[in-house]
């Protein structure tokens, strides 16, 4: 009988080999995939998007979007995935499913996406042009700022896409795939950044 188990473990453990990968020299893009963090999807109910919004200001202090954004607070961030839906993305389970669900009751559905989805955080000085190769979407700062976002496609696989806050004067995107298409997805990223050279490992620190 082959052996089974409850642990959970990352969609992109398999494929996630952590060094340098591609053109030797210094790196121009970094991939980091991100690890066990809480993300729930909050889905206003039908006449509830105003309910919805000013439950989500009560609780995390900042309004969710109600358009292509992403605002980060002190302890979360608020990723907007469609009319009237954006997802809570956290640490440490104080925005749980179950922390949230009495704040939105009666006015929004929330589904757990925690082990759903992985979750790579892309930056480096070639960012941009690799994910360039991937997606339609114009990256350039002065359409795609800090806080844009967009629910969208890469390598006709759906993501969720947006540029975080700069780190070392760079651009940091962050990107949500569904786990079943993560290790699909994260091929294609390599095999994009490969001439670029590339910096590869993982953390558990959503920043």
């Amino acid at each position: 009988m082959a052996d089974f188990s409850w642990d959970i473990r990352s969609p992109l453990d398999r494929a996630l080999v952590a060094g340098p990968y591609g053109a030797q020299g210094e790196a121009g893009v970094s991939l980091t995939e991100i690890r066990n963090f809480d993300l729930v999807q909050v889905m206003a109910r039908r006449g509830k998007a105003g309910e919805t919004i000013a439950a989500a200001k009560a609780r995390l202090g900042a309004a969710a979007p109600e358009t292509p954004k992403a605002v980060s607070i002190a302890d979360a961030t608020v990723i907007w995935s469609g009319p009237d839906q954006f997802f809570v993305l956290s640490k440490g389970g104080k925005h749980s499913i179950d922390a949230l669900a009495s704040v939105f009751a009666g006015s929004a559905s929330l589904s757990d996406q925690s082990h759903a989805r992985a979750l790579i955080s892309i930056s480096g000085d070639k960012a941009r042009a690799m994910l360039a190769k991937l997606s339609s979407i114009d990256l350039h700062p002065d359409v795609f700022g800090v806080g844009a976002a967009a629910a969208t496609s890469m390598d006709h696989t759906s993501v969720t896409l947006w540029r975080g806050d700069d780190r070392n004067g760079q651009a940091v995107f962050n990107l949500l795939v569904f786990a079943t298409f993560a290790e699909s997805l994260w091929h294609t990223i390599l095999d994009s950044a490969a001439e670029h050279g590339v910096t590869i490992g993982h953390s558990e620190d959503l920043a």
